[in-house]
């Protein structure tokens, strides 16, 4: 029970068991899946990204295994937003529910978040995928369009929006300061790294559709920095994820300004007892050094 307080974090006014959510694109294609994450100690779990119509996706292969990570190439697949919610509504869902979700322009964006409002309580806005042509990366790493797509947005639901930006821009304290300036009420930082395999024997790109999204621990140092720098531009709440495996992982990210954090590459490696292992690993930290969550949070700028 002691364990369970320590680690309790409200978010934009959700409250939540632990800082730990599931990252999108991992265990998220299912109402089951996602209850089954919820089960094994995650504070939160994020939906496959969701878009307006059903989309296949690239062709496979899809996810191939790297030195400290994995790149996939997916093209975000998924049934469409209407079908993914009339699944939702039938599963009583045991943690915070984050609903991802892409589209192509502003309208699009509203309508698929209208949609799925009801089934979720909050909304996480994919600005940032590397690998989906006129998507993703391709919005997010525009300002005024990442204003107008979180604007949209913001005004046409009741629960809270956040923007998850790319770290494939120049700065990207740029991108977050446009997502607050819309009325985001928080960011998620990092998505994945552009990246490419090659065969030698084929001498040919692994993935189906040639390069793809980095993940794991590589991109980790990346994501620290992102968090830092976005502490200080920022006012609003940063969701931390990056190759988030250890709970060193886990302090370092919360250290640098993070007030909760994304796992999903660690599954992988790890399984679903990573939730678990971090969750008990960061309650021994803050008891060991007799400080609250919210002490942790941001400490790394007060050097």
């Amino acid at each position: 029970m002691a364990e369970k307080k320590l680690l309790e974090v409200e978010l934009a006014g959700l409250k939540m068991a632990n800082p730990l959510i599931l990252a999108s694109g991992i265990m998220g294609t299912t109402p089951g899946g996602l209850n089954r994450v919820a089960r094994e100690g995650a504070g939160g779990v994020t939906t496959k990204s969701l878009g307006p119509e059903p989309r296949e996706g690239h062709p496979a292969p899809n996810v191939v295994k790297v030195t400290a990570g994995y790149l996939n190439a997916m093209g975000l697949p998924n049934p469409g937003v209407e079908e993914f919610a009339s699944e939702l509504k039938e599963v009583e869902l045991e943690a915070a529910v984050f609903g991802s979700i892409f589209a192509h322009n502003d309208d699009e964006f509203r309508r698929v978040a209208r949609v799925l409002e009801p089934t979720v309580d909050a909304l996480e806005l994919n600005l940032s995928c590397p690998h989906a042509e006129s998507l993703g990366a391709a919005i997010g790493a525009r300002p005024p369009l990442v204003e107008e797509i979180v604007s949209a947005v913001v005004r046409e639901v009741n629960i809270p929006v956040f923007a998850k930006l790319t770290p494939n821009v120049s700065d990207i304290t740029e991108i977050g300061r446009a997502a607050e300036l819309a009325g985001a009420d928080g960011v998620v930082a990092i998505n994945t790294l552009p990246g490419m395999s090659i065969d030698v024997g084929t001498r040919r790109p692994i993935l189906g559709n040639k390069s793809g999204g980095l993940s794991g621990p590589a991109i980790h140092p990346v994501a620290v920095k992102s968090v830092y720098d976005l502490y200080e531009a920022l006012s609003i709440p940063i969701i931390g994820a990056g190759g988030i495996e250890s709970g060193e992982d886990l302090v370092e990210t919360l250290l640098a300004g993070a007030n909760a954090c994304q796992v999903g590459t660690a599954i992988a490696d790890t399984g679903m007892s990573v939730f678990r292992e971090l969750n008990s690993w960061l309650a021994d930290y803050l008891d060991s050094h007799q400080m609250g969550l919210s002490e942790l949070i941001g400490a790394a700028h007060d050097y």
